[in-house]
């Protein structure tokens, strides 16, 4: 998809604004649980880091299931919360419908696109944190074979293997990438069961370093490669901790930040609507290297990774978005 950024005029901005940067911001968690230890827990960070620096309060409301998307949106928006931050591509076509019915109500959307004039759309590059994790992992490999576990089978997550498989195949174009899915309903962010089973698969294929990016299903990946020995790489937050010494390092994708950011900029009176990226260039995806994994990413590879990252930036690497065309020139799913 091509992105084309959208912005209110300053004084249709400033009219929509007027009077509501002192109302309590809202935050929709998406399905998987607040608690996943990656996506949905990095946006409660975030937004929990803003009510500690300010000492304001936010208003917060978890899904649990998909029958609730529309109710809660409208209610948010009537208890006066603004903005209201909503988690997740699935979110897309219920804020398209509710938007227009609460114009003064600043909305931000992670993960989607929503072309409407009260509603900040925020995406991230995942396919260039992803590269960057996919040459770890090609550089660490012994076998000559890594993997992935998806979560919900949509280009979103397309987009990760993508990137993923071009990033080891720049290091190795003969190295071996499985990727896997793990369903195609929302159920499959919160199974880590599953993630685990498909996990020991890969891992008896031979892959020694498994990718997850599944929500709350990417912790049994997590767990069952520390369990067989092998290596793993986390997503969205910084997962190494989960298991120092066997999770290589994590693809941040910092919505903490998007969430922490649209409180922020609401509350001063410069919340923009339109299409806001975040990408490399202004550390929006990135890799995680501390205590947990400094003794396992070589600096041979942070190095590459370094050199890949500046070359991304500068327009010398041309990472494909999966996207954009529903193509991937380094995987075949």
């Amino acid at each position: 998809m091509t992105i084309t950024a959208r912005f209110l005029g300053a004084t249709a901005a400033v009219a929509l604004l007027a009077g509501a940067a002192s109302a309590e911001p809202g935050l929709i968690i998406d399905l998987g649980g607040k608690f996943d230890k990656s996506f949905n827990e990095s946006a409660f960070n975030g937004a929990t880091r803003w009510a500690t620096e300010t000492g304001g309060t936010y208003i917060e409301t978890e899904l649990a299931n998909e029958a609730q998307r529309e109710q809660t949106m409208r209610r948010m928006a009537e208890r006066g919360a603004n903005p209201v931050v909503v988690l997740g591509f699935a979110n897309a076509s219920t804020l398209e419908k509710v938007a227009p019915d609460y114009p003064e109500t600043m909305f931000a959307i992670v993960d989607m696109v929503v072309d409407q004039p009260n509603v900040q759309s925020i995406v991230f590059s995942e396919h260039q944190g992803s590269y960057l994790v996919g040459m770890a992992a090609a550089l660490t490999s012994k076998t000559g074979t890594v993997s992935f576990v998806g979560g919900m089978d949509v280009p979103l997550i397309r987009k990760f293997a993508c990137g993923y498989a071009q990033g080891a195949k720049a290091v190795n174009p003969d190295i071996t990438v499985i990727a896997n899915m793990t369903g195609t309903t929302p159920a499959a962010w919160n199974d880590p069961g599953r993630g685990a089973e498909i996990a020991r698969s890969q891992i008896d294929q031979g892959s020694d370093v498994v990718y997850a990016a599944a929500g709350g299903t990417g912790v049994g990946v997590l767990q069952a490669a520390a369990d067989a020995g092998v290596f793993s790489i986390g997503v969205d937050s910084n997962q190494n901790y989960l298991h120092p010494g066997s999770v290589l390092t994590s693809m941040m994708k910092l919505v903490d930040q998007a969430v922490y950011d649209a409180f922020t900029t609401h509350a001063a009176g410069t919340f923009e609507p339109g299409v806001k990226v975040m990408d490399l260039a202004n550390g929006g995806v990135g890799f995680a290297v501390d205590d947990n994994n400094k003794d396992i990413l070589s600096a041979d590879a942070i190095a590459a990774m370094e050199a890949a990252k500046a070359k991304i930036i500068a327009g010398e690497i041309a990472v494909h978005d999966y996207t954009s065309d529903d193509t991937c020139p380094a995987l075949t799913f």
